[in-house]
This record gives structure tokens, sequence and C-alpha cells, in this order.
């Protein structure tokens, strides 16, 4: 209990309950819980309203808006996934299709450790994304003596098999596969002795011991000799079985060979992968762009292999003095297949320079001599292009396995776009010749403006910058790889 004093005034609006009054004043004691405590309604109170009409109708107007309401949810979804544009389904793709493929045709002469210097070469290697490595032919053999062919016996001016086994073995590790050349008689005047049928069975037992060995592939070139062989069903026969693991591939190459023979070839030899050494440079580009649209058309591009050098063939740089070899670094790493270049192209390396020259690269250059060092910031310059156009070619779809569409062709221009669904599109124009050119391309989706992802020519045409493609300009010899957004 409390004591409460009232002021006079206040007298008159209090309840007299008789206590003492002390001047003027009324002392009242008020109970300390006297406050009304609210206790709700009862159970049986809550039922009886909870039955009236208007409650009824309240609860059912609710239980409508919310079926209503989930039901056009449900119906929005619906639309929005039948509307919105389906995803392509990825093509299938094997390790050969993921990036370039990079051959060391004399492995003395690219390391002078042999099979252990490539080894010991991988990490400089992986730097450039490249996917797969053919090797050699590493075999013994006496020139054009078949006799002497022993296709499962390593050459031991080479390395030997352990070494070669130890290169497989953390070549995997690193995400690289390794094919094997076969050709039987790489030092010979024919590649097959001119009788490719007497060695088709050695040919056969040698496949079987180096996949058993863990070798990802085999490599034939003038494969034609091979491929017209009654022996031939029996050599593929090996590469079509499977076990699970990932894909043994059987590549092959020719040269010579116009884009109808080579086509035709590649239908009649059913290999994973053919190099047809096309297009070639020295043709216009009108006639370029001819042989790459027959291959094309008539073949999935998961079987084009793209290469302009080789053992045969000679270096990049060599069968295209004309231009700058960044122009056709370009044009092979964005052609609808796999590119594949051999070691020295990376850097530009000419006719008759050694492959030993790479390795030059890594020690800075003497200051006093002008000419080494200009010629060292030149190569690695060529060599930081290829990078980047390797790491474009293995993330982006449109390169990977995109459609390709021609859009220019001249006697020395050639210009196309490269697109997958939904995914970035790419652009390539390449001017080969001695004056500029001024391209006019047409495309359903092409912007008004695109961005430089590439180029040749970074004073007029910087990485990054943004250029107009309804009237492209290119310099002479030179080359710009363009992207721009899916427009939908």
């Amino acid at each position: 209990m409390k004591d409460v004093e009232l002021k006079e005034v206040d007298q008159e609006k209090q309840l007299m309950t008789g206590q003492t009054q002390i001047n003027g004043c009324v002392k009242v004691t008020v109970p300390e819980n006297a406050g009304v405590k609210y206790t709700g309604l009862s159970k049986d109170e809550l039922i009886k309203i909870a039955s009236t009409a208007g409650w009824v109708r309240t609860r059912w107007v609710l239980l409508v808006l919310f079926w209503f309401g989930w039901i056009g949810m449900l119906a929005g979804a619906i639309v929005i996934i039948v509307q919105a544009p389906r995803c392509k389904p990825i093509p299938e793709m094997n390790w050969w299709n993921e990036g370039p493929l990079y051959q060391i045709s004399d492995v003395n002469e690219f390391s002078e450790n042999g099979l252990k210097g490539v080894e010991e070469k991988l990490d400089y290697i992986n730097q450039m994304k490249v996917k797969g490595l053919v090797l050699g032919p590493i075999h013994t053999v006496q020139a054009d003596q078949s006799s002497t062919l022993e296709l499962t016996s390593i050459n031991p001016e080479f390395g030997s098999e352990s070494q070669l086994i130890s290169l497989l073995d953390r070549a995997h590790r690193k995400g690289i596969s390794i094919v094997l050349d076969l050709t039987p008689n790489y030092e010979g005047v024919s590649a097959w002795f001119n009788n490719a049928a007497s060695v088709a069975e050695r040919l056969k037992e040698a496949c079987v011991y180096w996949l058993n060995k863990g070798v990802d592939g085999i490599f034939l070139s003038h494969l034609n000799d091979i491929a017209n062989t009654e022996a031939w069903p029996s050599v593929q026969g090996i590469f079509n079985k499977t076990d699970g693991t990932k894909k043994r591939a059987l590549m092959g190459s020719v040269t010579g060979l116009s884009a109808d023979d080579a086509s035709h070839l590649l239908n009649q030899s059913s290999v994973d992968l053919l190099l047809t050494g096309l297009p070639d440079p020295a043709e216009p580009g009108i006639r370029q762009a001819q042989v790459i649209q027959i291959l094309y058309a008539d073949h999935l591009q998961t079987s084009l292999g793209w290469s302009l050098s080789g053992r045969t063939l000679g270096s990049l740089a060599s069968r295209t003095p004309a231009a700058p070899i960044r122009l056709y670094q370009m044009l092979l790493f964005t052609l609808p297949g796999t590119p594949v270049f051999s070691a020295g192209d990376e850097v530009g390396l000419k006719a008759g320079e050694k492959l030993e020259a790479m390795w030059d690269l890594e020690s800075q250059a003497d200051d006093d001599n002008a000419t080494a060092k200009t010629v060292q910031e030149e190569r690695t310059a060529v060599c930081d292009f290829f990078k980047a156009l390797s790491d474009l070619k293995g993330k982006e779809r449109s390169l990977l396995h995109g459609e390709y569409i021609s859009l220019h062709s001249s006697p020395t221009s050639l210009a196309f776009l490269r697109l997958w669904d939904q995914s970035e599109r790419f652009l390539v124009a390449l001017n080969w010749g001695n004056d500029s050119v001024t391209m006019t391309l047409t495309y359903s989706d092409l912007p008004a403006e695109a961005r430089v992802r590439a180029s040749t020519d970074t004073e007029n045409l910087a990485v990054d910058s943004k250029v107009s493609v309804e009237k492209l300009e290119l310099g002479p010899k030179q080359a710009v790889l363009l992207s721009y957004a899916f427009p939908g």
C-alpha cells in the first residue's frame, strides 16, 4: 500500500472515502496493484466471433487471393521459362579440341637433352596453354631401309623409354597430352617406303604398344599413303576401342592436296584430326576463304586441324615471309578447329634459325648489342601475342566451337565471324597486302562498334579500344581481333 496526497483543487474530481483531511488535502491509500488487468477473449468468445458472417467472408476472400497470387506467380515463372532463349547444348569436345597442339619434330634440336630436355621445358610449354605435344618421330630406323624399322624402340640419340614414360607422367600432371609421331621412314625419301602395306602390321603393333604405355595419340604424316591400304580399317579399329578413360587420338597430315581432295581423305580415313597445310598463304584471300569454307562445311570442326608449318613444310615464319607472323598466328588461332604449331612458331623463328634461340629469351640481352636486344624484344612481343591468343582460344566458347561465318574476302584480305549461342562474338580481320583496306562488313547482329581484343597494329587499334565495325579500316600487313556482346 502507498499514500497519495491530492491537492485541494483536485478534490472535486476525487471520490471521498472518509479519510483524514489535512490542510485542504485528502490522503488516500491506494493499493499498489489496483490497475486493471487485460485478460483478452476467452476461447468460447473467440469461436463465437469467428463464426460470424463477416469473419467467414474475410477468411474466404484472403484464401482466394492467396491462391490466385500463387497460381499467378507459377504461371509467370512458366512463361519466363518457355519464352527464355534456350542455350545450345555444348558439342562433344575432346582434349585436342580445347587448345593448340605443339609439334616437336626434332627433340634434340628443341633441347640438347632430348626427351629429358623436353620434360624440363614443360613449364615453358604449359605457359602457352598447349593441350598436347606431338613428339618425333623418335623411333629407330635407317633411312629408306624398311628392314631396320623398329617402331616400338626409341632411338638412343633421343633418349630412352624410361625417359618417355617420365615425360608422359609429368605432362599428364600438367594437363598436357602426348602424341607420338610414328611415320615410319621419316628420314628417307618416301615416308612409307613406297609401300605402306608392307609396314602396316608393325604399325598396328606399335600403336597398341605405345597406347598401353600411356601415350594419348598417334600421328602419321602422308596419311593418304596408309589410308588407301586394306590394312587401314584394322589400324583405325585400335582407336575405336574405349575403356571409359580419356579418348586416344589418331591424327594425320597431308600436303599438296586440294581442299576437295583433303575433304575426301578426311571422310575416307575418319581420323580424329587431319592437318591439311591449308589454306595456302601464297594464294589470294578469296581462294583462302573458299578453302576454309569447303573444309568447314563438310566436316565437324573437331576434326579440322590448321597448321602452316611442320617437318616437311618448314617454320611458319619461313612460309609467310611477306607478312608478320602474328597475322598468321591470329588466323590459325581463330579458325574453326584445332591450331597446330611447330616449336619456334611462337617466337617467329625463321628458316635456318636454331630452336635454341628460344631459350636466349630467358636471359637479358647485352645492352651493348643493339641488334640482339632488338631481336629479343621482337621475339618476346611475338611470344606474348601468341600466349594472349592461346588464352582466348581456350576460354571463349565462340572461338572453341562457335560457328564460322565469312564476312569479307579479297585478293589481299579476309574477315570472318565466330559466334556461339549467347556467348561473346569474335570478329577477325586480316590484311596481308601492301595497301590499307576498308572492309564493309554486314551481318544481322553486328554493332556499330566493337572492342579490340588483339591487334598487330597497337598504334591505331589499341587493345580494349572501340573501333567502327561497319567500315573497318586495316593498315597493310595488319590483323585485328574484335569482340562484342550477344545483342539479345
